[in-house]
Formats: C-alpha cells, structure tokens, sequence
C-alpha cells in the first residue's frame, strides 16, 4: 500500500512533500521533495519507481503503518508458495482477465480476491461478493441477476441484482462449484456478452464486472463428470491461483501469529506474547481448518489468558496441545454404522444410513458444514438440506461438544 502525507507550505515559495510505499516483499521506499511543485514532482518520482498512489493521508506528522514482512494486500506470508502467489498477484494487477482461485476451506481466498480487486484499476469500484452454496436456486438467481416486482410471490419490489450492484468492479464468486447447471448457462452469458436477464424482466441488462471466482472442489473432475460445464471452467479459468494450506508453509505460522497478536492489542491497551513451547505446539499442528482455525486458536488464547501477558501452552485446545498425526496418516472421520436390523426396509435403511453418518461427519468436525460436507463427498449445499430434512439443526440433536458453524 502506499500513503501519501498532504504537502506543507513552509512558505509561499516552498513546499515540502513527502511520499512512501511498501512493496509487497516489505521494502519500504520514501520519497520526499522540498521546493516548487514538491507533491507532484514526489508523485512523478515513485511512480517511476513503480508505485501506484492509492491512499491519502490527513497528516504528514502521521506515520503510515508499514505492512507486515512479508505480505500483499493484506495477505500475510513469507513462505516459498506464498511469495509465488504474490508473484502471480504482481503480474495480474493490470489485468481485468477472470481468476479463479483454488485452495481448501480457511486459506483466505476472499482476501486473494480482495487484494486482486484493490490492487487492479478497478479498485476505486465496488467489491461485491456472495457465496454460492448459501442459497437454492431460485435464490441465487434473484441474489445475481435481480427480479421484477411480482416475479414471484413475495417479490413486493423491483430488486437489483449482485451483478448490476458490482458494475463497473470485481464481483466475487465463493463456492462456485456448488451452483447448479441452469444457474452455470447463465453466468456463462455475463462472462461471455456482460448481458443477463433479471428475474421476470423482459430487456436484458448490460454490465462491465470483473468475475473473481473460488472453489474448493475440483472443477476438472466435475467437468469430467458433467456435472460443470466445460465452456463455463475454461471462462473462469483464464488465471488460475491456488492459495496453499497452512500445513504447506508453516514457516509463516510465527508471523500470522504476530499479525493477528498485534491486531488483537489494537483493540485495548494490554500487550502479549506466546511462550516458546506454545508457539512451537501452533507450528506443529496440521491445521484442518487452515488460516480461519489459526485466527480463531489466537483469538481464544488472548481471551482465556486473561491479564497474563505471557500465554501459556495450558491455553491451548486439546487438539493443537497435543499434535495431530499428517492427515495421510489419519483414517476417514466417517464410519458408515453396522447393518441394519432384519425386516428394515431398503429406503428406510439407506435413510438411517444416510442420517448416521451426516450425523458422524458433523461431530468430527465439530458442526463445520463446510468441512463435513467435504468429509460426506457432497455440496454444502445439499448437506444443508438433508440436515434440514432430518432435523439436525439444532447441535444439540447430534453433538454433545462444541461447535464451529
């Protein structure tokens, strides 16, 4: 990020201008002019020098925050991996091309794709996104493209879709895989024309979006089996990133660490630290979860440490106290349950079956849908459904521990 300090008058022949930027590798470049024209002779200066001044500050007496070593964006990470998606991210900053972004659940792809968007020319626009696999289908085509009022019962209003909000920026597609094939044919024809039809309308609608898209599902083995539309995967495939799980670069685990450490001091007065074996049982664990579960285990430990501003390992959850084993190594969570009893029907059977190990696959991941859903081999989507349909919404109904949503 770069922040400009507003220039000083020192008198009516000279000005004082003084301009920094942090690369994305932590370097720090400042440049300050004294004379006539002083801001615009800085700007002209660092932009030569490669930066691009997206921010301004009220004060030159305030010192712009100096992003972490190692970041971009807002992305932290020093690792081998990460610093070749930032290179990746450098490249593309000019480019209005669709992305897609792999990686599995927790990795930060909306950050990914937040920092595409503020680092692009479309910055200035609106960033807007939405989760695939949050609604069914007739939703999901009145959260995109909009509806007429009396569409469909209970369409009281005329209502703008995501992609009319998101004209002119970045609309960023999460769970892209979960949308159904009718749904795919349409986002397919914004891609291809920018056109779409609302719900109910009669005129087409014309936008200039830049589509983000993420998954965690393989889309080339959904297009294997037909269950993705080939022309769609290669419109959204024209740059591929795939954002790498904690376990691949756990030499960055210290420094999210101290991001999310310093983040957290920011809201009071009190400042912490780990103790040395604590930091060492966070960098050992496998981190199913990834970047989210590592937040989330920071954010715990600073409010059960209390007033102690060294946290001890006794702070940490059973699970990351104690390791876990590589996850090759790790049996399925899921345990299919003995036969059924003589004279249960077929369709009575599968359907104790089916509840029984929805039921097992919530427990171990401790009421993470995403994460059982992945575990069950269907959508989060269709999870939700069946939770419905069996009546385990309520955590209480199959789970006697804690849960993460």
């Amino acid at each position: 990020m770069v922040s400009v300090a507003d220039s000083q008058v020192a008198s009516s022949k000279e000005e004082r201008a003084k301009l920094d930027r942090t690369l994305p590798d932590g370097t720090v470049v400042i440049i300050e002019v004294v004379g006539p024209s002083a801001e615009a002779t800085a700007l002209r200066a660092l932009n030569a020098a490669g930066g691009d001044v997206v921010e301004r500050k009220p004060s030159p007496r305030a010192p712009a925050k100096v992003a972490p070593v190692g970041s971009f964006g807002g992305i932290v990470g020093n690792a081998p991996p990460m610093k070749d998606l930032f290179h990746l991210l450098e490249r593309i900053r000019s480019s209005s091309a669709s992305v897609l972004i792999t990686g599995e659940n927790g990795t930060g792809k909306e950050l990914v794709a937040k920092a595409i968007h503020q680092q692009s020319r479309r910055g200035a626009k609106a960033f807007v996104a939405t989760n695939c696999s949050a609604f069914n289908d007739n939703l999901l085509e009145s959260e995109l493209f909009g509806h007429k009022r009396g569409s469909f019962t209970g369409a009281v209003v005329d209502k703008p879709g995501l992609f009319e909000v998101a004209d002119g920026g970045t609309f960023f597609l999460d769970e892209v895989g979960d949308m159904s094939p009718a749904l795919q044919v349409k986002l397919l024809r914004v891609l291809q024309e920018g056109v779409f039809l609302p719900v109910g309308a009669t005129e087409q609608r014309k936008v200039d979006v830049r589509v983000i898209a993420a998954t965690n599902r393989n889309l080339e083995e959904m297009v294997a089996k037909g269950t993705f539309r080939e022309d769609l995967y290669y419109r959204l495939h024209v740059v591929a990133l795939r954002v790498p799980a904690l376990r691949d670069r756990r030499e960055d685990i210290p420094l999210l660490v101290g991001h999310f450490m310093r983040r957290l001091a920011d809201r009071g007065e009190l400042q912490k630290t780990l103790a040395g074996e604590t930091t060492e049982r966070l960098i050992r664990h496998e981190w199913p979860g990834n970047v989210r579960e590592l937040e989330n285990e920071i954010e715990r430990l600073w409010v059960l440490s209390g007033d102690e501003t060294v946290i001890g390992v006794e702070h940490l959850t059973p699970a990351v106290a104690r390791g876990n084993s590589p996850r090759s190594d790790r049996p399925s969570s899921v345990h299919p349950p003995s036969m059924p009893p003589a004279g249960q029907t077929l369709p009575a059977a599968v359907e104790a079956l089916e509840k029984a190990m929805i039921i097992n696959a919530l427990r171990a991941a401790r009421g993470n849908k995403t994460r059982a859903a992945d575990e069950l081999g269907v959508s989060r989507r269709n999870l939700i459904r069946k939770v419905q349909a069996y009546g385990l919404e309520n955590p209480a109904t199959w789970s006697g521990g804690r849960t993460s949503g």
